[in-house]
């Protein structure tokens, strides 16, 4: 036993040297250094070193000693810096070991893939500790950026997947979305940069189910030394319930690495065909080791995934998604075969060289992936469609895997709404909406002309707008299909800008345009481009799982419609003390042809809407108001463009002012009481805006009794929520988190201890109360979540719905005297998914079997 485990270890430190010579390869010379000195920077705390802060910070790696690369740089950098460091020496110290993980060292990764580090720590440290080593880890990825070089950490308890334990769900952080997966991709991707070696390495697959006797057993005989190994756990029997969480984050995932994501989603997709008798790769490369089988080009953990793949998708004669596979395989290695490079890896190009000829593709192939870069709006819209349907397929079949087997999800309720809310947001189809293309598959979709046509009603054409990527020749347009159509020009302008075929430079074109010139045109796409960023930081799991809210809104006044071109035919008179751009002249005129909206929300989506006739001005600020709940922030800019052709100023700066006036009339209507109300003269009719506790309604005010009447009452008729006071409390502190469009529910714990209450918001806002609940509260979540996500279709990309606008679950607790909302946090199992019998759409129950849980209320 004895020789055997030593011939294990020299096979596992010499493959693990063979991927750190791998990495290095392909890294530049900045990458190089930090990946040699971020074990160092652990190892060692010197106020003159990078991550250095004040406190009792822990550091020192068990085992380690700077290897003769790494005490060079050592040795350069205490040079540039002037210190010393002094050796860390002793027993067990805090970190337990350093480990690169994900693409690096495999022939995924290339010379712009960001760093993957576990910081693997002892599970004695305190919070406080925890604290301090995540702190200085936070700086050394600020010097590591400082360098051009993009580091994550992560810290990992020794003890985290053995207690199911997880991290903070974050654009790099799982979350509970996986434990076992992630355990698995760590065990055969991981580089030992420094500390302890992998335990789990030295127990053979066939043990794996008694893993902890076994690894209690070497012990025993004296062949291992426990404390000079790091022992994560071992990885047992896959639990099916996995599945969904982590096919949700890969989706998440494929919005920044489409790639990559495609390639992991496939790989879930294959081990759920394989259930219950799943052999994870992981465990695959370990019989391997243990045979002493160095395969499949050194056992390279991208090469194979891909094998595995492969497998499957030949096994089920999928030929169109092996297809893609392979394409995206090609694309996430990065390079280019159809040309010489002299920064080319040599051994990755002869890896790929090598699939490729087993593929039998051809010159034309490479050379049109390898143009990726140049890729432009027809070629990248075909690319982004068939990623997605892929995703959306792997998706379907994970469900359809989950419903045969009838599982849950580990992930807890807040990392799925998070997920959710991030893909609903990235991918729903909704009206008005920009759909915002992958800016990962080509970083250039400018074009040098746009031609945006108008076909009136009457034609063979819908009527509306159609954008061309062509110069208005009518040979070129006619031979070509348009690029997006949209019954309103403002759409179409902001699809083309936030997708970044409008440039400063792209010339642009109008024809058969009614109402809208080439000037307005230029103006729009000016006033688009000077006041919303291209780019946003991406939102944060807190803005996702919160009520959106708009944070930039341009209000963009007689685009189309213009009723003030006509003064340039007629005399008009007016009393200049009497100026009022809604009710103008002796004939009551509204100068507010067209309102159309564009704003971008805190889940950073974009979204446009078209309001025209005398009514314009009322309907869009009863929508502007109605997306703001009550506890919202102001939105970061609010900003009025005007096209008229005369008293443009005079009309933006009423409109800049009512909507200002109407904004804080909705966000501070908590402080100011229930309702409040505003009058407006339209057209020569005074109308109503009604700010009430969980919308705003609008009514038209016919004579002084009426007009009074619904001042002091407060309430107006036909509205769809009436509030009785002996039949519902509804919490005040609910009131600011309602916002349209979501499906709300807020748990309450009865003050007597007698179960809890439950307030349910509609989309639209309309209210059901259950009091006095009794049963499980993780039970209901998880019926709710299975009725909506599988009666609820409206997802459009393809012909199979998916739902991604699920029900978010918050819980109203007491905080130094005070009820706050919290999101809703779970311990038991919940699904977000498929329902046994699904339910009409317009069934209406907002809890599945209510009678098992509560008695109802409803207002």
């Amino acid at each position: 036993m004895h020789l055997y485990i030593e011939t294990l270890k020299q096979r596992l430190d010499a493959i693990n040297q063979l991927r750190i010579d791998r990495a290095l390869t392909a890294m530049k010379p900045a990458c190089q250094r930090v990946y040699n000195l971020l074990p160092v920077l652990l190892h060692y705390h010197h106020p003159q070193a990078p991550g250095y802060l004040e406190g009792e910070v822990p550091y020192g790696i068990c085992l380690y000693a700077p290897n003769e690369e790494q005490q060079h740089h050592l040795n350069q950098l205490q040079h540039d810096a002037g210190f010393s460091v002094v050796d860390v020496t002793g027993g067990e110290l805090p970190i337990t070991g350093i480990y690169s993980m994900g693409s690096t060292a495999s022939i995924g990764q290339s010379c712009t893939s960001d760093l993957d580090i576990w910081v693997c720590h002892q599970s004695w440290l305190d919070q406080q500790e925890r604290e301090l080593l995540e702190q200085k880890c936070t700086l050394l990825q600020q010097w590591a950026a400082s360098n051009e070089v993009e580091v994550n950490f992560f810290l990992i308890d020794e003890n985290r997947f053995r207690h199911h334990q997880s991290g903070n769900l974050s654009c790099e952080d799982c979350g509970s979305t996986q434990y076992i997966l992630l355990l698995e991709e760590f065990y055969r991707t991981a580089v030992r940069l420094a500390g302890k070696r992998i335990l789990w390495n030295m127990v053979p697959s066939d043990e794996e189910a008694h893993y902890d006797e076994y690894v209690l057993s070497l012990y025993a005989q004296g062949v291992l030394t426990p404390n000079e190994w790091l022992d994560l756990g071992g990885l047992g029997t896959l639990s099916a319930e996995e599945y969904f969480g982590a096919s949700l984050w890969q989706l998440y995932k494929s919005i920044d690495s489409p790639y990559k994501a495609v390639l992991k989603t496939l790989l879930l997709e294959a081990y759920s065909w394989e259930y219950p008798n799943t052999e994870l790769l992981a465990s695959t490369i370990k019989q391997h080791l243990h045979r002493g089988e160095i395969v499949c080009f050194g056992l390279d953990a991208y090469c194979m995934m891909l094998e595995r793949v492969t497998h499957y998708l030949n096994a089920t004669h999928d030929e169109a998604r092996l297809d893609l596979v392979r394409r995206c395989f090609y694309l996430k290695v990065c390079e280019k075969l159809s040309s010489c490079c002299a920064l080319s890896v040599g051994w990755r190009r002869e890896i790929l060289s090598q699939l490729v000829r087993d593929w039998g593709w051809s010159e034309q192939r490479l050379t049109m992936l390898d143009e990726r870069p140049e890729w432009k709006i027809e070629r990248v819209r075909e690319a982004h469609n068939e990623l997605l349907d892929a995703m959306m397929q792997s998706y379907r079949n994970l469900i359809r895997f989950a419903r045969r087997n009838n599982l849950s999800v580990s992930a807890s309720p807040q990392d799925i709404g998070v997920l959710t809310r991030k893909l609903y947001a990235a991918f729903e189809a909704l009206p008005g909406k920009v759909t915002l293309l992958n800016p990962q598959i080509s970083p250039d979709l400018s074009e040098q002309d746009l031609t945006f046509i108008q076909v009136p009603f009457g034609r063979a054409n819908r009527p509306g707008w159609y954008l061309y990527n062509q110069a208005p020749e009518m040979s070129a347009i006619i031979s070509h299909q348009p690029l997006e159509y949209s019954p309103y020009l403002n759409k179409l302008v902001a699809w083309s800008y936030f997708n970044g075929l409008l440039t400063a430079q792209t010339r642009l074109h109008l024809r058969g345009a009614d109402g809208c010139d080439i000037g307005k045109l230029h103006e729009l796409a000016t006033d688009v481009s000077q006041h919303f960023p291209l780019r946003l930081a991406p939102a944060t799991p807190k803005a996702l799982y919160s009520p959106c809210e708009i944070r930039q809104l341009a209000i963009i006044v007689n685009l189309e419609s213009d009723p003030t071109c006509a003064f340039g035919q007629q005399s008009i008179h007016f009393d200049f003390r009497k100026l009022d751009v809604f009710s103008f002249g002796e004939q009551q005129q509204c100068l507010v042809g067209s309102i159309d909206l564009l704003y971008r929300n805190s889940w950073n989506e974009v979204r446009t809407l078209h309001f025209s006739g005398e009514q314009a001005v009322l309907e869009a600020l009863q929508t502007i108001l109605g997306k703001m709940h009550q506890d919202a922030q102001p939105p970061e800019l609010v900003e009025v463009f005007c096209y008229s052709h005369y008293l443009r100023g005079l009309i933006r700066t009423r409109i800049q002012q009512l909507v200002s006036e109407c904004i804080e009339l909705r966000l501070s209507s908590t402080r100011l009481g229930a309702c409040r109300f505003k009058a407006l003269r339209v057209s020569g009719q005074t109308w109503g805006l009604f700010f009430e506790r969980l919308s705003v309604s609008v009514q038209k005010l016919e004579n002084a009794v009426e007009f009074y009447g619904a001042i002091s009452n407060n309430k107006l008729h036909g509205l769809s929520i009436k509030v009785a006071a002996d039949q519902l409390h509804l919490p005040a502190v609910i009131d600011g988190f309602a916002s349209q469009g979501i499906i709300q529910f807020f748990f309450e714990d009865c003050s007597d201890g007698n179960g809890f209450n439950i307030y349910i918001l509609d989309e639209l806002n309309r209210v059901e109360a259950y009091h006095h609940c009794g049963g499980s509260k993780e039970e209901l979540v998880r019926d709710v979540s299975r009725f909506y996500s599988s009666s609820h279709d409206r997802f459009t990309y393809a012909s199979s719905f998916i739902n991604f606008n699920l029900p978010q679950f918050y819980q109203l607790v007491q905080i130094e005297g005070r009820i706050q909302v919290m999101p809703y946090r779970s311990n038991a199992l919940s699904a977000l998914y498929v329902a046994p019998t699904q339910q009409p759409l317009n069934s209406q129950p907002a809890v599945k079997d209510q009678d098992r849980y509560c008695a109802h209320s409803e207002v």
